[in-house]
C-alpha cells in the first residue's frame, strides 16, 4: 500500500499553516500542516531541516515539497518535507499577535507592576485540569522542595471551548477565598490552538488583577501565550512554576539551622559574661565566715560606741543635775525675797485703799434703810432714815432737806 501511494501521488507540493511544531533530541522535527478544510502529520528529518534558513513555529504559513508514506507503527498517513518555504503567518498567529499588541500598549505587561514572589508562602493554589500531567509534575515538585507548604488546588479545563470561562472561575473563586500567597497558572505542552485558552483577553485583565502574585507556566519553553505576559512571573513549565514558588525545604532547614547556630553562640556568649560577673562577685564576697567575723567586729565597735556615749550623757547629766542643786538654794532664796517684796508693796497698796483710813479723816459713809450706799443729794428725800458710820462707830440720821449743789460746789 505504501509503494502504491508513493508511486501515484509524489511527489507533492502543499501549504497550509504549521501547529504543534516540536524538535526531537535526534534533531528530526515533527508538526501538523493545516488548513480550512483538514490536516496532515509532517516529519522533517534531520537533513532536510538543517537546510531551512528560518526557524519553523507555531502558526506561520508555509509551502513545503515533500512526498507521502505510510508511518507503519501506526498506520498512519505521514507527510516526509524535503524543503520548506516560509510564506507568512497564519490566522491564529495573527489574531495573537494583535491581541498582545493591544494589550501592551493597555499597560498590562508593564514590568513595573508586577510583584516579587513571596520567598516563604504559607500556601499555594494551583489553577489546572484535574486530570493533567501538569498538575502531577506540579504537585511532585512542591512534594520534593517544600512538602510543608499546604497547596490548594482550583479545577478548570485548560483546553476546548469553555476552558477560558472555567479558568476565569477558577481566578475568581482563589481571589475570593484569598487562602493562598502565590498562584499557579499552569498547563502542559501542545499546538497553539491547543493553548489558546490562555490568550482570552478577559482571562488577560483578571490575570492583572490579581491580588496575590501570579505565575504562570503554560506549555513548553519555546510556548507563549497572553497570560505568560501578564503574570507576574512566567515560568518555562509547569513544573518550574511550582520551583520558583517555594524554596527547597533544605534551604529553608538551612536558614532555620543558621538561626539556630546563632541563637546558641549568643546564649553561651551571655553565660559566659554572667559566669564572669558571678566570679567576680564572689571574689569580692570571700568565704561567709570571713563576712560575718567582720561584721560580728563592726557590730562589737558599734556596741563599744554606744556604751561609751551612754557613759559620757549620763556623766553630763550628773554634772547638770550637780550645778542645778548647788544653784537651787540660792535661787530659791531670791525667789522668796522677790515675792516678799511684792506682798509687802501690795500690802501697802492695799492698806492706802482702806476705807477706816478715810474715815479717820473725817469723812462718813452713808447708807439707806437696806444698806445701800448713798453717795449723791439726788438718793435722799426728806425724812428718809439714814445711817452714818464714822471712823469710831455709826449715826442714825434722818434727811430734813436735800439741797443740790451749786456750780461753785456750796450747798
Amino acid at each position: 500500500m505504501g509503494d502504491a501511494l508513493q508511486a501515484r501521488f509524489n511527489p507533492v507540493s502543499v501549504h497550509g499553516e504549521v501547529s504543534g511544531f516540536s524538535r526531537a533530541s535526534s534533531g528530526h522535527c515533527y508538526f501538523v500542516l493545516k488548513d480550512e478544510e483538514g490536516q496532515i502529520r509532517c516529519a522533517l528529518f534531520k537533513r532536510a531541516a538543517s537546510l531551512l534558513n528560518f526557524v519553523p513555529r507555531d502558526g506561520q504559513q508555509v509551502q513545503l515539497r515533500g512526498r507521502l508514506s505510510l508511518y507503519a507503527p501506526r498506520g498512519e498517513l505521514q507527510l516526509v518535507v524535503e524543503s520548506l518555504r516560509l510564506e507568512g503567518q497564519g490566522t491564529l498567529f495573527e489574531r495573537f499577535i494583535e491581541l498582545k499588541n493591544r494589550l501592551q500598549a493597555q499597560g498590562l505587561f508593564d514590568p513595573a507592576r508586577k510583584r516579587s514572589l513571596p520567598p516563604r508562602p504559607r500556601a499555594v493554589g494551583v489553577v489546572t485540569s484535574l486530570g493533567a500531567a501538569a498538575l502531577h509534575d506540579v504537585l511532585t515538585a512542591l512534594q520534593r522542595r517544600a512538602p510543608h507548604v499546604p497547596v490548594v488546588v482550583y479545577p478548570a479545563s485548560v483546553q476546548g471551548e469553555q476552558a477560558a470561562v472555567e479558568l476565569r472561575l477558577a481566578l475568581s473563586l482563589a481571589y475570593q477565598r484569598r487562602e493562598v500567597d502565590v498562584l499557579l497558572l499552569v498547563r502542559g505542552g501542545g499546538a497553539l490552538e491547543d493553548l489558546w485558552s490562555f490568550n482570552d483577553e478577559v482571562l488577560a485583565q483578571l490575570i492583572v488583577k490579581a491580588p496575590m502574585p501570579v505565575v504562570c507556566g503554560v506549555g513548553h519553553e519555546t510556548d507563549f501565550t497572553i497570560a505568560d505576559f501578564c503574570a507576574d512571573v512566567r515560568a518555562a513549565t509547569p513544573t518550574a512554576a511550582a520551583e520558583l514558588a517555594a524554596q527547597p525545604r533544605s534551604q529553608c532547614l538551612g536558614l532555620l539551622q543558621g538561626l539556630q547556630d546563632r541563637l546558641v553562640r549568643a546564649q553561651e556568649s551571655q553565660l559566659d559574661r554572667l559566669g564572669q560577673r558571678l566570679d567576680r562577685l564572689a571574689s569580692r564576697l570571700g568565704r561567709p565566715s570571713q563576712a560575718v567575723t567582720r561584721a560580728q567586729a563592726g557590730l562589737a565597735l558599734i556596741a563599744a560606741r554606744l556604751q561609751q556615749s551612754a557613759a559620757l550623757a549620763r556623766q553630763r547629766r550628773h554634772m547638770h543635775l550637780d550645778r542645778l542643786s548647788e544653784k537651787l538654794p540660792q535661787q530659791f532664796q531670791q525667789v522668796l525675797t522677790d515675792r516678799s517684796r511684792q506682798l509687802e508693796g501690795l500690802a501697802t497698796r492695799l492698806n492706802l485703799l482702806d476705807p477706816q483710813l478715810v474715815l479717820a479723816r473725817g469723812y462718813a459713809w452713808l447708807a439707806d434703810e437696806q444698806g445701800r450706799p448713798v453717795t449723791a443729794a439726788v438718793q435722799a428725800r426728806p425724812g428718809q432714815a439714814l445711817s452714818a458710820t464714822l471712823a469710831d462707830g455709826r449715826l442714825a440720821l434722818q434727811v430734813l432737806a436735800t439741797h443740790a449743789a451749786t456750780e461753785s460746789g456750796s450747798v
